[in-house]
């Protein structure tokens, strides 16, 4: 039950629109952030509800909007909703007062305590007929999420199926790669009874056909699903190599579920000091290399000549490099892989990797990280819906399919019209959890209301490395220069990518909230010229935050 709290210590409720701060409340050891939104005072959870970042480092703009510190995710601060992903859990907001000279929040103790609550299903079955919309879902990823729980928020009380074929609930997948956690208890985002509550049925079970004509799809245990909302968010396959050995050879691991993190960490053993190849020198294979490296002897190799080349560039890219070998991993570079050979001892398992140099790795296992292709197989002898080379769907700006009605793709499988800096509304695809989940929610607002706009979210990741790495943006149409800030040797710099005088994106490690200042200045296209911003910061360059909330 709601009862008032004395706030200590506030002198005034003079907050300036974008202002923020961390209050405490007599008689309850719970803080809750203090801020205006929008010109409204109020209160709201202290917290992001993704992974706990204190907002009061966030980004908040003049109007309300509340942008967590590390991974991007948004609030609106008025209501306490979420705006943008990887959050799903919402904030409280809580009323404050002034009588007699001081100030009192009202809320629950449990509510406060909490920090967060679940997002508020609108109800609309009285204006439900009998031929409401019925959505089928194909995936269980965060693309996934986000629209199945984005047309309930957003008052959808049609039927919602989504079939998932991985056989859990949808997951935390960022945390495969990041740390090998293979609980999932501590990677299922919702339970059985959150999706019941929500009148979400989830089937787990694998889509091999979707009739377009009849809007049905058929499942590999022979079930079929009526839909007139179809939604395809079937993510990713890891791609593995077509050389010698690597397809017949055991202990050779790609990673994308939680199976196949429980054949690796299975496969380590408790046993220290494994040899550890991995091959592939993006995100995938750094972050398990991260996660292997204390207790084992790990090897990445990478045809590129910097760690994560192709999307940081190989100046930053070396910049990783360095950290990560601090943590004892060792990089082979400009490398190109020959084959694979059966251990000595166990001739059904790998024993070792050759490269092209005739460099040999011994190896007790071998992780792959060369990339997904899109998890599209199932379409490709549908004769209505046309793959693109690398057999992803294109899309609109709403992520409707090109050509066909009532039917969306999101996440992996999306190449989308990007109209964020230097895309000029270029067809891209973009591999991000959040990319994926913002996509949901587009969806889930164009089905429940067609005419409504949608709005630009700017692609948001995060990586584990030997720091937390933040990055906003997309360079996948090009940038002709970095303005580096800060001091890489420190572990706290911020790369600025530009095309022209235009910051493209952005990554940063040690700086926290650039990113995410920067992020919402990309939203509204007030992100300062590439010129603004050199000679750098330590030098005398513009530091972002400097320019304070956005609008």
């Amino acid at each position: 039950m709601a009862q008032e709290y004395k706030i200590k210590d506030l002198q005034s409720l003079d907050l300036k629109p974008g202002e923020k701060k961390e209050i405490e409340l007599e008689g309850l050891d719970s803080k809750v952030l203090l801020l205006n939104a929008g010109g409204k005072i109020q209160a709201v959870g202290p917290r992001c509800t993704h992974y706990g970042a204190p907002l009061v480092k966030g980004v908040l703009s003049t109007n309300g909007r509340l942008t967590c510190p590390w991974h991007g995710a948004c609030f609106n601060a008025k209501t306490g909703d979420v705006e943008d992903a990887p959050a799903l859990d919402s904030l409280p907001v809580f009323a404050v007062t002034e009588r007699d000279g001081s100030f009192y929040l009202t809320g629950d103790a449990e509510t406060i305590k909490a920090g967060k609550r679940k997002p508020t299903f609108k109800n609309k079955s009285a204006q439900r007929t009998a031929s409401s919309d019925k959505v089928v879902v194909v995936g269980g990823g965060s693309g996934a999420c986000g629209v199945v729980e984005g047309l309930r928020e957003k008052g959808f009380d049609g039927p919602i199926t989504m079939i998932t074929s991985e056989g859990y609930l949808p997951i935390d997948r960022t945390k495969l790669s990041k740390a090998l956690l293979t609980d999932l208890s501590k990677l299922q985002w919702r339970d059985d009874d959150f999706y019941k509550s929500a009148s979400i049925d989830v089937v787990k079970d694998e889509v091999t056909d979707v009739d377009l004509q009849n809007k049905t799809v058929t499942t590999e245990k022979g079930e079929k699903y009526p839909y007139t909302k179809l939604v395809l968010a079937t993510g990713g396959t890891p791609k593995n190599l077509p050389l010698q050995g690597f397809k017949v050879l055991g202990n050779i691991f790609t990673l994308r579920t939680v199976h196949d993190a429980k054949k690796i960490v299975e496969a380590i053993g408790e046993q220290k000091g494994k040899k550890i190849v991995i091959i592939g020198s993006s995100f995938i294979g750094i972050e398990v290399g991260g996660a292997t490296a204390k207790d084992n002897d790990v090897t990445i190799v990478g045809m590129e000549k910097a760690p994560l080349e192709r999307v940081l560039g190989e100046e930053v890219g070396n910049i990783i490099r360095k950290g990560m070998e601090g943590k004892g991993l060792k990089f082979y570079m400009s490398a190109g892989v020959d084959k694979a050979e059966p251990s000595t001892s166990d001739p059904t398992k790998v024993g070792a990797v050759f490269l092209k140099d005739g460099t040999k790795l011994e190896a007790d296992l071998v992780i792959l990280g060369v990339g997904v292709s899109p998890a599209t197989a199932y379409l490709r002898s549908n004769n209505i819906i046309k793959l693109e080379d690398d057999g992803s769907i294109k899309t609109d700006e709403v992520f409707s399919v090109v050509g066909i009605k009532d039917v969306y793709a999101i996440g992996d499988i999306a190449t989308y019209p990007y109209n964020g800096p230097g895309g000029e509304g270029r067809y891209t695809r973009i591999e991000h959890w959040n990319v994926a989940q913002n996509a949901g929610r587009t969806v889930a607002s164009h089905i429940v209301n067609p005419k409504v706009t949608p709005e630009f979210f700017t692609p948001v990741f995060w990586s584990a490395l030997h720091s937390q790495l933040r990055y906003c943006g997309n360079t996948t149409h090009g940038y002709d220069d970095i303005v580096m800030q800060g001091s890489p040797d420190d572990g706290k710099w911020a790369a600025f990518y530009a095309q022209g005088e235009t910051v493209v994106a952005v990554a940063t490690m040690g700086m926290d909230p650039v990113m995410s200042q920067a992020a919402q200045l990309m939203r509204v296209g007030k992100m300062p010229p590439k010129s603004e911003l050199k000679p750098g910061l330590v030098q005398g360059g513009l530091d972002i935050l400097s320019l304070g909330p956005p609008e």
